[in-house]
């Protein structure tokens, strides 16, 4: 009898494990999604980049100091104080704001005006690297390059494959006024949308879609050396800071 009541309890303990692991491995896009009106820092829900930088091909350190938020408005800002001695070596400081938490398949969308000037980059995108040494990340971009605001860059990553890069036309000047940039993510499809309209669809045909729920990010930088000579152009510092602007952040899990 002893047997058989410790039979149960071992099995209802197993049941149990399995249900609270099973809860530990559901993604963070099973949570309800998010507006955030970027009124002020939520420590809650965002981080600010502070102190380190990307490799190479960024010019910029991040420092919290260049996240701005005034009138309901986060402004990201390119400055060249304190650099590079106080920029780990980079010549120019600025910002960039991310999601503690992971999201997956749904709706990641912002209000932005963007900054114009050759060598600079205003982006959205969701961000997933299991290694931090390896250079295996999933990523869905967007990208507006200061050199021509009038061009939208969409692109993904898979482990760290790309090469999925597609040049849109938008038929106006991103850096006069805010406008919405959005891109919904499925098993089967990433669909980019500006102002509410569908510009460009990826299926899978290029190379896999990726999986993994990531950050999502907002950044603004300056490109250097392999970024600066064959992707954004050489970034010159108009003598004053330099800012792209966000109005919200938000987030649509899929159904």
């Amino acid at each position: 009898m002893k047997k058989m009541m410790l039979g149960k309890i071992r099995g209802i303990l197993s049941a149990m494990m399995l249900g609270v692991s099973l809860l530990l491995v559901i993604p963070a896009s099973a949570a309800t999604g998010f507006t955030e009106n970027l009124n002020a820092a939520n420590p809650s829900m965002f981080y600010i980049s502070d102190g380190w930088a990307n490799g190479s091909d960024f010019g910029v350190a991040w420092k919290a100091s260049n996240v701005e938020f005034n009138n309901g408005v986060m402004a990201l800002r390119l400055d060249n104080v304190g650099c590079p001695a106080n920029c780990l070596g980079k010549p120019y400081a600025s910002g960039e704001y991310a999601t503690n938490t992971k999201y997956g398949f749904g709706r990641v969308e912002a209000r932005m005006k963007v900054a114009k000037g050759t060598g600079l980059v205003t982006s959205l995108f969701t961000y997933y690297n299991a290694d931090p040494n390896v250079n295996l990340n999933d990523e869905i971009d967007i990208e507006i390059l200061g050199k021509d605001t009038t061009k939208l860059e969409v692109n993904y990553f898979t482990a760290g494959v790309g090469n999925h890069s597609t040049i849109i036309d938008l038929g106006f000047d991103a850096a006069l006024d805010f406008h919405n940039y959005a891109f919904e993510w499925s098993p089967t499809f990433i669909k980019w949308y500006v102002d509410g309209q569908l510009v460009h669809t990826e299926t899978g045909s290029r190379g896999p879609l990726p999986t993994n729920p990531g950050h999502i990010m907002v950044n603004f930088w300056a490109g250097a050396n392999a970024a600066e000579q064959y992707w954004t152009g050489k970034f010159v510092y108009p003598g004053s800071p330099v800012r792209a602007y966000y109005d919200w952040i938000k987030f649509t899990p899929a159904s």
